[in-house]
């Protein structure tokens, strides 16, 4: 594959304010300010549509599956810039709680996969929030989900689930060549963790990672790492963004991640099997 239709892969890393307008507003900026190269799959991180505001306001601003604004406007941009988009999280209506689904467009603007997130945050961080309580407002989620983007097959994960080796294994399984984490870390567990767990991921299930970021200190108080990442499947950093926004991109190399995977066969050298529930 010559460099003129190599795929490429790219993280669009955001500071969310609090309300859906002002992000979609950033999120086109940045889509404006993408690499040329196609085909692309561009991620965008957790909660892009409304991280500012806080749990409260995402429930208020949950939308019906398949309907309204925000949703409607994720499938214009896949469809004008010409790219496979993953919309980071959004919160979709699920009675008394929202989800966190995260949602994948096609370059014709078709939806072609929903993934809610499983593993929610509930824990105590040593940061101004202190406590962190994500199933109190998110419905968690129960099934993996692969996409086709016609060069790979992405498995989907948000950030909490990359301390869960199993998924990952489950969607290599599955057939993940990629795996899209938009996240949101804070920035005592992302300066702790972040690069490690996101490394230590991709070399497992030998898979290219695209891991965009929140980042900064957002209008809920709540202050998060940045550091997205596009990281290879031998582990190694291809491309980063510390801190501001902004995009990052690598290529994704089919020929680099078939020889990792003939040298070193540890998926068909695994005697634990994860079951799958699709």
């Amino acid at each position: 594959m010559n460099q003129q239709t190599q795929p490429l892969l790219t993280a669009v890393q955001l500071s969310s304010r609090e309300t859906p307008e002002q992000n979609l507003e950033r999120v086109e900026h940045w889509l404006q300010q993408l690499p040329s190269q196609r085909p692309q799959l561009v991620v965008l991180p957790e909660a892009f549509s409304c991280f500012g505001a806080g749990d409260r306001a995402q429930l208020a601003m949950a939308e019906p599956d398949n309907d309204g604004p925000v949703q409607k406007r994720l499938a214009q941009l896949a469809k004008h810039y010409g790219v496979y988009l993953i919309g980071g999280t959004i919160p979709l209506q699920a009675g008394e709680r929202f989800a966190a689904a995260s949602l994948a467009y096609d370059p014709q603007g078709q939806r072609i996969g929903r993934y809610d997130k499983i593993h929610l945050f509930d824990v105590d961080v040593a940061d101004n929030t202190r406590q962190y309580r994500e199933s109190k407002w998110t419905k968690p989620g129960g099934s993996i989900v692969t996409i086709d983007c016609g060069f790979a097959v992405v498995g989907m994960a948000v950030c909490y689930d990359v301390r869960f080796p199993e998924l990952f294994k489950a969607l290599r399984q599955a057939g993940a060549d990629i795996i899209a984490l938009p996240s949101a870390f804070t920035q005592v567990t992302g300066a702790a963790h972040w690069h490690t767990l996101v490394r230590a991921r991709a070399i497992e299930q030998q898979v290219y990672v695209v891991a965009p970021g929140q980042v900064g200190e957002h209008a809920n108080g709540r202050k998060t790492y940045g550091h997205s990442l596009i990281v290879d499947p031998w582990g190694e950093i291809q491309a980063e963004r510390a801190q501001g926004e902004g995009v990052i991109s690598a290529p994704f190399e089919r020929a680099r991640l078939a020889e990792i995977r003939q040298q070193m066969p540890v998926a068909e050298q695994s005697r634990l099997k994860v079951a799958l529930t699709q």
